[in-house]
Formats: C-alpha cells, sequence, structure tokens
C-alpha cells in the first residue's frame, strides 16, 4: 500500500472511532426551527447597547461646531447612492424601468408580486420628471423642534422642497415650516386614517391637497398589498377632478435597495423611516441637501420638553422604526459636510403682544 493510502486508512479508522465514542445527535425538529429563528433575529436586530437620549442629546452638544459643506464627501454619498440604488432612473415607477409584462416583487412583503398590464403603465411618466440634478433642497421633516424655529424662510429659499406624509402647511405654521413644496409624500396609511380610503367623500381630500400646490404626490403603492388600491384611488381622484398635483409611484426595487443600504451601515428595523427614504433619494438626485425637523427626541437641545411633531403630539407605534439610530447616522453625513442638519432656531421667535 502506497504511503497516499496507508494515510487515507488510517484517517478513516480515527474517524471511526471517534464516531464511536461521540455519537452524532440530531436536535428535535422544533430545536432545529427555534435555532433558525434565533439566528435570524440575531441578524436583522443584533444586540447591541444603543445610546439613550439623555446621551445623544449630549453627544451633539459636544460636538456642534460651525458647519461646513464638504464637497468630495458629498459627491462620494452621492455615488454611493448611484452605485446601490440609481435614484435618478429608480426613484418612481416610470415606462422605462417598469415595462409591460414585467413583474416586480412588493418590497414590503415576501410572499406578493405583481405583473404590469397595460392599464397599470399607463399610469407612469416615460422617464424621472425631475431635471437632474437638482441643485439646492430642502427635506422637511414634522419633528417638534421646528415649532417655533422660524425656518419657514429659509426652507423657501430652496430649488426643490420634499415633505413628509401630507404635513399641515396652513398659516399657522408657515413661519416655521414654510410653504413651498415640489414634492410631498403619502403612505397608504394615512389615505385609510384621513379620508377613509377615499370610498365615499373625495372632497375633503382635494381641498386638503390644494395646499401643496404643482408637486409631485409621492406614494409607496406597491409596497405593501395592502396599498395599492388606495394609491390608485388618489391617483384617479386628483386625475378626475384635474387637480395640480401629479402622482408619481414608488419603485419598490428602488425603496428595497435603499434599505439594504442602511442596514449594512448598522440601521437595524422592520423598516426605514419615510424622512430617511427621502433624504436617501436627495443625497442621490441633489448637489446641496439640507434637513429639517429630524430630531426624534422628546426634548430640545435646552432640555427643554418638545412635542412628536410640530403640529401634534401623537407618537408613532413603538419598535417599527430606529428613529434614533437613523438620526446618528444623519448626524454623521452632517458632521462629515455631506449634508446640513438644521437644529438651532432659524430666526429668533417673533415677539409676543403685550396686554
Amino acid at each position: 500500500m502506497s504511503p497516499c493510502g496507508r494515510a487515507l486508512h488510517t484517517s478513516r479508522g480515527a474517524m471511526a472511532m471517534l464516531a464511536r465514542k461521540f455519537p452524532r445527535t440530531r436536535l428535535p425538529v422544533g430545536a432545529s426551527a427555534l435555532c433558525v429563528v434565533v439566528l435570524c433575529w440575531l441578524y436583522i436586530f443584533p444586540v447591541y447597547r444603543l445610546p439613550n437620549e439623555k446621551e445623544i442629546v449630549q453627544g451633539v452638544l459636544a460636538q456642534r461646531t460651525a458647519w461646513r459643506t464638504n464637497q468630495t464627501s458629498a459627491r462620494l454619498f452621492r455615488r454611493q447612492m448611484e452605485d446601490c440604488c440609481d435614484p435618478a432612473h429608480l426613484f418612481a415607477m416610470t415606462k422605462t424601468n417598469s415595462p409591460m409584462g414585467k413583474s416586480l416583487w412588493y418590497d414590503g412583503e415576501l410572499l406578493y408580486s405583481f405583473t404590469i398590464d397595460n392599464s397599470t403603465y399607463s399610469l407612469f411618466p416615460q422617464a424621472t420628471p425631475f431635471q437632474l440634478p437638482l441643485k439646492k433642497c430642502a427635506v422637511v421633516g414634522n419633528g417638534g423642534i421646528l415649532k417655533m424655529s422660524g425656518c419657514g424662510r429659509q426652507i423657501d429659499e430652496a430649488n426643490f422642497v420634499m415633505r413628509c406624509n401630507l404635513p399641515p402647511l396652513s398659516s399657522e405654521y408657515t413661519r416655521d415650516v414654510g410653504s413651498k413644496t415640489q414634492l410631498v409624500t403619502a403612505n397608504p396609511s394615512i389615505i385609510r386614517q384621513r379620508f377613509e380610503n377615499l370610498l365615499w367623500s373625495r372632497k375633503k381630500f382635494v381641498d386638503n391637497m390644494k395646499i401643496y400646490n404643482h408637486s409631485y404626490i409621492y406614494m409607496p403603492a406597491f409596497s405593501m398589498k395592502t396599498g395599492t388600491e388606495p394609491s390608485l384611488r388618489v391617483y384617479y381622484t386628483l386625475k378626475d377632478v384635474g387637480a395640480n398635483q401629479t402622482v408619481l409611484f414608488a419603485n419598490p426595487n428602488f425603496l428595497r435597495n435603499i434599505g439594504k443600504f442602511w442596514k449594512s451601515r448598522g440601521i437595524h428595523a422592520k423598516r426605514l423611516s419615510t424622512g430617511l427614504f427621502l433624504v436617501s433619494a436627495a443625497l442621490g438626485l441633489c448637489e446641496e441637501v439640507s434637513i429639517y425637523g429630524f430630531w426624534p427626541f422628546s426634548v430640545n437641545m435646552q432640555g427643554e420638553p418638545i412635542s412628536h411633531h410640530y403640529y401634534d403630539n401623537v407618537l408613532p407605534f413603538s419598535g417599527y422604526h430606529a428613529m434614533p439610530e437613523e438620526f446618528l447616522q444623519l448626524w454623521y453625513l452632517h458632521k462629515i459636510g455631506a449634508l446640513r442638519m438644521q437644529l438651532d432656531p432659524c430666526e429668533e421667535p417673533s415677539p409676543q403682544p403685550t396686554s
């Protein structure tokens, strides 16, 4: 027998002896399934300690310096957005990126897909309807930190203003949040909660949309199966009355890729917030990005209590978004000069009249 053959024979004998000494056992099916579930959970929600609200606020105060734009950082992050998610072409569903017959998966559900048919295809613009790159963009969140901020004039100076979830823009708020809007998101849940899914009177909805003038209504119609019909009703309602607004449908591939991008950078949540989706898109579409109202904490930087939104104090469902994690990522981009995060008042509050 050759040396190689003797070595192989010896190795097999040793393995057989080990097998007799340490018999192989099989986990019960239930235990195996539990192990898989635990591993998946740790992958999606890894165990680590996030700084608490007080620590984050103190950290922001300690790190505040005069902000300076860094074109190199901005270009680098824009390139990362282009490479992962291609917002210039995939931000919205278009005839170019969503041809008839194409099958797409809902980005918020694992089991459902849909095929672009003629009736759906006809709702899409030919291509993303913006003159790119957009120059100076403002992304306006709805945080209570905007209350008494006097940032309305500064926001309205931007070339392109994006807003989240159909926020109120009546005269009592315009000094703080402005009045200009080029694009506003509308989650299907808002259509259900505020406007009864447009199944009854549509006048209230149409009247509410007038405040957004000639803006795009950006809807994730194909994120969840339950959101498709309300989104289509919004499209047809505005079209039937000849409204000034134009509905754009978010491309599920874009939303899915944005989610993967931020997950790889440490944001672990069931779903990203609408605000982070919009900021991500702006960083890929705009040369300059300023963000307002992105402060998910119950106190301002002076430690004073503030409402959750600038217009109410309704809290979100816990555990759905990872708002502190999102804030820390945006704060990092602010520190390196890739975007500007406005946290201080833009103007001093108007003096209250004395009686």
